[in-house]
C-alpha cells in the first residue's frame, strides 16, 4: 500500500508558527510520527511539503503515474483558494483525505471554505498531528483494498 502525504504552505513552519494554534512540535516531528506509524502498519509513505500551489498540483498528478493508493493532504491556506488543487485531485481519482491540524471550522469565516473537501472522501480537523494518523488509518482500513 502506497500513501502520499502532502502539506501545503507554512506547514514547514510548525513549532514556530502560532504555537497556540498549531502546537510546539515541528514539521520534522510530524514526519517522524507519520513515518513510524506507517512502518508499523507496513505502509509505504512519502511525505512532501511545498509553499507553491503548482508543486502540489504536480505531486498529485505524479501520484497517478506512481500508482499511489491514497493521498492525505493538508493544503494549508490553499484549502480556501485553490480550484487547481481540487481539479488535480478530481483528475487523478485517488482516494484523498483532507487534514487540518486546527479546527478550521471554528476559526475565521474565510477559513471555513474548503474547495478540496468537494473531492475528499473524508475530512479530519482539529485533532492536531493525530489527524494525519486518523486519515492514514481511514484510507488503509476503509478505502484502499
Amino acid at each position: 500500500m502506497r500513501i502520499l502525504v502532502l502539506n501545503g504552505p507554512n506547514i514547514n513552519m510548525l513549532g514556530i508558527r502560532e504555537p497556540d494554534i498549531y502546537g510546539k512540535s515541528t514539521y520534522d516531528d510530524l514526519i517522524d510520527m507519520i513515518t513510524d506509524h506507517c512502518s508499523d502498519r507496513d505502509i509505504f509513505v512519502e511525505c512532501k511539503q511545498s509553499n507553491h500551489e503548482g508543486d502540489l498540483v504536480d505531486y498529485i498528478q505524479q501520484a497517478y503515474f506512481d500508482k499511489v493508493d491514497g493521498i492525505v493532504i493538508n493544503p494549508g491556506a490553499y484549502t480556501h483558494t485553490s480550484v487547481a488543487i481540487l481539479d488535480a485531485v478530481k483528475a487523478v481519482s485517488i482516494p484523498t483525505v483532507e487534514v487540518h491540524i486546527s479546527a478550521v471550522n471554528e476559526r475565521e469565516e474565510f477559513r471555513q471554505i474548503s474547495y478540496i473537501s468537494r473531492a475528499a472522501v473524508k475530512t479530519v480537523m482539529g485533532k492536531g498531528f493525530d489527524g494525519y494518523i486518523e486519515a492514514i488509518d481511514y484510507l488503509a482500513d476503509n478505502v484502499i483494498k
